[in-house]
């Protein structure tokens, strides 16, 4: 998508020039008088030499009673997806070459084997191609933060809350408008066929590299908003402020300490989860 990585590379040549501390990737501490609600945001795929723990974050974790999530993603097994792919995902009798403009049908073509995927919707096909680089370059969703702390929580016999189900974020996908489901593919498409680009040597080499400087910043979501905004507030305004109702809610009946984990860009801009939860009157800090 040119937006996010144009965006992503700008935030960062910016925030090279920040104070010298120890980088790491963004977390914060949200508070009232009984309770402390830390908010990380995570990379979904990582590759196997990622080294983003903190001993921050690993006492947080060890502290916290409750760790939530986005979804479950353990119980992504591939029938399960292959399941809501064929529900939510594909649609036989408009296929994808009938959707998209003839210029984008012949690039798509250039890319990959439209035959096989000609049958997707528009997002499930997105989403394929936009993770195949990141795929290709090593990283694997079983290394991606959100499938390491399941884990370590379920170890230690944390209690384990998501805000979602795999269905939910599959209906979420499918409810876009076809415009802006459309819209969505050419981005990857167009992002795809202009391949590598440039970089100062100021600017890291990859969205993971960024995220573990604690460097991605709110011009990443800005972008998105600006150029699909239904698929803006679909995938993040809307969902972040059901999470933001719902940590609200959970942290006036508890007290203690949880630790949420979702991803990075649900962090960033004027609907991300720390300016509405400051919005709701919580002490808000970065503190990572």
């Amino acid at each position: 998508m040119g937006w996010f990585r144009r965006a992503a590379l700008a935030a960062a040549a910016v925030l090279t020039l920040a104070s010298g501390a120890q980088a790491a990737p963004a977390m914060w501490r949200v508070s009232d008088r009984d309770s402390q609600v830390y908010l990380f945001g995570t990379l979904h795929a990582l590759k196997p030499t990622a080294r983003w723990r903190t001993p921050l974050y690993d006492r947080v974790l060890a502290e916290a009673t409750t760790v939530w999530f986005e979804a479950d993603l353990e119980s992504g097994d591939p029938d399960t997806i292959r399941l809501l792919i064929q529900r939510y995902g594909s649609d036989p009798d408009m296929p994808l070459s009938r959707k998209l403009p003839a210029g984008d049908v012949d690039e798509l073509s250039r890319q990959t084997d439209l035959a096989g995927i000609d049958h997707l919707r528009p997002w499930a096909a997105a989403l394929m191609l936009s993770m195949r680089p990141v795929f290709a370059r090593g990283a694997t969703a079983d290394r991606g933060a959100d499938l390491t702390i399941t884990r370590a929580a379920r170890s230690d016999a944390k209690r384990v809350r998501t805000f979602e189900t795999l269905e939910d974020q599959a209906r979420m996908f499918a409810s876009l408008p076809r415009g802006s489901e459309v819209h969505y593919l050419a981005n990857v498409i167009h992002e795809r066929s202009r391949g590598p680009r440039p970089r100062l040597a100021s600017q890291p080499a990859s969205l993971e590299a960024t995220w573990l400087a604690g460097r991605l910043g709110s011009a990443e979501v800005a972008a998105m908003k600006a150029d699909n905004i239904a698929f803006y507030e679909a995938l993040l305004k809307d969902r972040n402020l059901t999470w933001a109702d719902t940590l609200a809610a959970e942290m006036a009946r508890s007290s203690g300490v949880e630790l949420v984990n979702v991803g990075a860009l649900h962090m960033l801009g004027e609907d991300g989860l720390p300016a509405l939860l400051r919005a709701r009157g919580f002490r808000v800090e970065r503190v990572q």
